[in-house]
This record gives structure tokens, sequence and C-alpha cells, in this order.
């Protein structure tokens, strides 16, 4: 019972960290960085202190095998890199709450997904949550009741690609979930979104603002508060509850966004966009009850439970 009522607790805090993301990036973008600039601090920051951390305790949790390398930087790649640019843009252009509600577009994505790559069909109740969450976007952008649209396409379309692409940390993460630590997942894929972003971002052009000292608590709160404590909360919760309720509690982000959207950060947001976000919720809790119950009974990741957590994988660092 304690146990599952820490569960509970790690999870909503897990949520929370993310819920205010959006507070440092602003802080970031008011200093003149642009939205791949601020992926780049993000991954590259906690990159190093994740390794770092890793390389000077428990040394065995960085050995990986080879073949498995590809599949981690791809998920660094696809599920932090590129998630987190598209994410950061909506929300330079449109506001916080716009952006969040595009990202919980990505279960709806997964069930999609899911239906071609696992062969699941798409039941009523999947269906039902895919038209609450377009009907909720429609409202949280304004296209209705008014048709008065808040922001453009082509924001749109970003945003829906942040959404896709947050759903694929999950999908392509279940390929290497059950060989390795949380931690060893969590610090290559930051590793490999941050060998991506580095090169192509131009974020040494701020390298007298970075080391002044100005920025020191934006940066510290987007990668230790909103990126490894949120992940570190996230995971420890997973151990005591089931992922389906987390899933659903992970909604918390999205409230904390909204209120530090409206009352920190000052955007409007209208009554008709507020049902919009509560129908996103409500699309959530359908997807989320549906699609990961279905696939944890038919695939049931044996490997991931049994796993000793405290033993390095066999053969890791050899097996190509």
């Amino acid at each position: 019972m304690w146990n599952q009522a820490a569960g509970y607790v790690f999870v909503i805090g897990g949520a929370a960290c993310w819920g205010v993301t959006g507070l440092f990036v602003q802080q970031l973008y008011d200093a003149g960085f642009s939205p791949w600039q601020v992926v780049t601090v993000r991954h590259t920051v906690s990159a190093l202190i994740l390794l770092t951390f890793l390389l000077l305790t428990a040394r065995h949790h960085l050995r990986i095998r080879l073949r498995d390398m590809p599949v981690l930087i791809l998920l660094g790649v696809c599920g932090m890199a590129l998630f987190n640019g598209f994410y950061f843009i909506v929300m330079e252009q449109a506001s916080l709450a716009i952006a969040v509600v595009f990202v919980y577009t990505s279960p709806i994505f997964a069930a999609l997904i899911a239906r071609f790559v696992y062969g699941e069909q798409l039941t009523l109740q999947k269906n039902v949550a895919i038209m609450l969450t377009i009907l909720g976007c429609a409202f949280a952008i304004g296209l209705f009741p008014a048709g008065n649209m808040t922001i453009t396409w082509p924001i749109v379309f970003i945003g829906l690609l942040a959404g896709l692409f947050c759903s694929s940390y999950s999908l392509i993460g279940k390929f290497v979930s059950g060989r390795y630590h949380p931690l060893t997942i969590t610090s290559y894929a930051l590793a490999g979104g941050a060998l991506v972003s580095f090169p192509t971002s131009g974020v040494w052009e701020h390298t007298g603002t970075l080391t002044d000292g100005s920025l020191l608590l934006p940066i510290t709160g987007i990668t230790l508060i909103s990126t490894l404590a949120a992940y570190i909360l996230f995971t420890m919760g997973l151990k005591y509850i089931e992922s389906s309720r987390a899933a659903i509690l992970s909604s918390t982000e999205l409230v904390i966004s909204v209120m530090l959207s409206v009352f920190v950060l000052q955007d409007v947001l209208t009554w008709w966009q507020a049902f919009g976000i509560a129908l996103v919720m409500l699309s959530i809790a359908l997807t989320v009850l549906s699609f990961r119950r279905i696939i944890r009974r038919k695939y049931p990741d044996q490997e991931y439970e049994n796993y000793n957590w405290e033993q390095p994988p066999q053969q890791a660092g050899t097996d190509r």
C-alpha cells in the first residue's frame, strides 16, 4: 500500500518536473537562444552530468552491446532531439499550453502505429479517443467554434510532428527496454540527441552568455529538474504502479504546463481552449487504458520484469 502511494508520488513528481520545462525554456528564449539551441543545451548538459555520474558511481551501467548502439542513438535523435525541437518551436511561436496539447497527441500516434506494427485493431475505445483528441486540438488552437485559429497551419503541422516523435520514444525504446537499466538507456539517448543537435545548432555563438553565469538558473532547471529528475522520478514510480496508471498520471504535466502558461507566462487561454484541453486529457485516459493494457497482455516483456538492475548485461560491449 505504501509502495503504491510512493509510486503515485514519484510519477506525479516526475510529470510535474516535465510540466515546468516551459518556464526555463522561456528564459533561454529571452536570452536569444533558438529552439534548436535550447534542445542542444538541454541534451548536452544533461548527458554530461548523467554520463559522469555513472562513470564515477556505476560504471557497469555504461556497458552495452554494440549492436544496440544504433537503436539507442535513434532513440535520442527521434524521441528526444527532434521531439524537443518541434515542441520548443510551437512553444516559441504559439504558447506553452498549445505546445503541450500537441505533445499529448502522442498516445494517438502510438495507437495508430501499433495498428500496423503490432496488428492491433482500432477498437471503439481507441476511435473515440482519436476523435476526442482531434476535437480537443481543434478547440485548443481556436479552429472551433468560431473558426479563428490562434496559430498558423505550419505550426499545427510542427505540433503534430512533436506528438509523433514523442510517441517514438516508447516505440523505439521497446527494443532495448528489457536489456538495460533505465539510466543506461536515458544516458545514451541523451548523448545521441546531443551528438546530432550540437554540430547543427550554432550554440557556441552564445559562449559568452553561457559562461558568465547569468543563465545558470534556467540551465540548471532544464537539465537537473526537467530532464534528469523527471526521468528518474518517473522511472522510480514505474517500480510500484502499473505503466497504464503511470501514463494517465503523467497528464499532470499537461495541467501544470497550462497553469504555468496562463498564470506565470501570461498566455491568454479562452474557455473554449480550456474545454479542448479537457477533451485531450480525457482522450489520454481512454487511449492509454486501451492501448497499454492490450500490448501488455499480448506482448508481456518478461525480460524487463525479471531484469536484475544491479548486474550488467551478459557479454555487454562484446556482442556485435
